[in-house]
This record gives structure tokens, sequence and C-alpha cells, in this order.
């Protein structure tokens, strides 16, 4: 389980937060809503160890992350509002650096299997500079196929917007994979400003707890 106590964000000369509390167990979705610049990002990156608190624990399996580091890294994937995406790059080769950059490796077939599930069968050598938003969006998000198999496997998700630049076809696919990581017991926190049916979609009856942050 994650539980977040206390905690205590500042930017600048502003507080965006404190006293900010919660947790999240196995099989639930957290939704954490605000205006642009309430603090959503800002607190996915503290949950993620990117940035640190003024004030506030945050702990996985009731042991602070600051003290288990690179094994709460390895029990989780964060996703930013940017994809990440090298444009002189293909796609294959961008989505292997992503997996790297996590610490991971996958074989070939895995990476064209997972960009093939994401809908870009035939796209996996074109240079990412070709390719629309939302399949860049796509390539970035193949990520998310690959952490639901037991080979790569990680318990929390932290997703900032992962719905932005999808047609309708590549949303429904994250639903599914989102669904499918609830179901198997995994953790997700993420920002969308999509509309609440996608979530519903996504995640079994009582599995989402909203969080919302006042700029």
């Amino acid at each position: 389980m994650l539980e977040v106590s206390n905690l205590e964000c500042v930017r600048g000369d502003r507080r965006l937060f404190a006293g900010m509390s919660f947790s999240v167990k196995p099989g639930e979705l957290l939704h954490v809503q605000g205006a642009n610049g309430s603090g959503k990002t800002s607190l996915l990156r503290m949950v993620c160890g990117l940035v640190s608190p003024v004030q506030g624990d945050i702990c996985w399996g009731g042991e602070n992350i600051r003290i288990l580091r690179e094994d709460y890294f390895r029990e989780m994937t964060y996703m930013g509002h940017l994809s990440g995406i090298k444009e002189d790059l293909t796609a294959l080769e961008n989505l292997r650096i992503l997996m790297g950059l996590a610490g991971d490796e996958a074989p070939e077939e895995a990476l064209v299997a997972a960009l093939d599930h994401m809908g870009l069968a035939g796209r996996e050598d074109l240079p990412a500079k070709v390719l629309s938003q939302g399949q860049k969006r796509r390539v970035a998000l193949a990520r998310l196929v690959l952490c639901g198999v037991a080979s790569h496997k990680t318990r929390l998700w932290i997703l900032d917007e992962p719905f932005t630049a999808l047609d309708v076809a590549a949303i429904a696919v994250v639903q599914a994979l989102l669904s499918q990581h609830l179901h198997n017991g995994g953790m997700i926190i993420l920002t969308t400003h999509q509309d609440l049916d996608v979530l519903s979609k996504a995640s079994p009856a009582g599995a989402v707890q909203r969080l919302s942050l006042i700029s």
C-alpha cells in the first residue's frame, strides 16, 4: 500500500498545498483533480521520488521511499505529461530507450508486440518526427503494455495526463490496460482532464478515489 502523510509543496514563494494525506491500496485508482497550476504534476513527481516535499512522508509498504529508493523504483512506473519521444529515433528505438531509462529491458519482439498492441503496427521503424502527436503518445504508452506482463510488471503506475492527444480507439486501449492492472491488484495514480466516464470504464466499481487540489 502507498501512504502519503501531511505532504506540503512549495514552488517559489507560493504554497501549492499542505497537510495532504491519502492512501492507495491494491486494486484502487486515485484520480488527482485540479486547475492548471494547482500542483497536480508536483504531487505526482513527489510520489515518484523525483521531488522532495517541504514536509511530510511518502511510504510504500510501511517504509519511507527515501529509504527504499531503488526497491521502490522497481515497483513503480511513472509517465509524465510529456511523452519524452526523440524525433530522430524510430518508434521502436524510442520505446527501447524509454524502457532502458526506467531500468528495464525487453527483447525486440516484446517491444514490437507492445507497439502493435497500441495500434502502431507497420510504424515501428518510422522516425517519430513523421508520427502524429497521438501516435507519439501511443509509443510512450506502449510501456504500460510491457509493465503489465510478468517479466516487467510494476505494481504502482503514476500517470500524468495519459489520455492527451489520443483518439477514441487509443483511449479504449488505455482503459483496458488500466482496468487489467487494477484487476491484477495493481495501483494507479493519475491526472486527466478527460470526462470521468473514461475512468469509470477503466475501473471496477468502488475502485476510484478522487483528490481535488485547489489553486
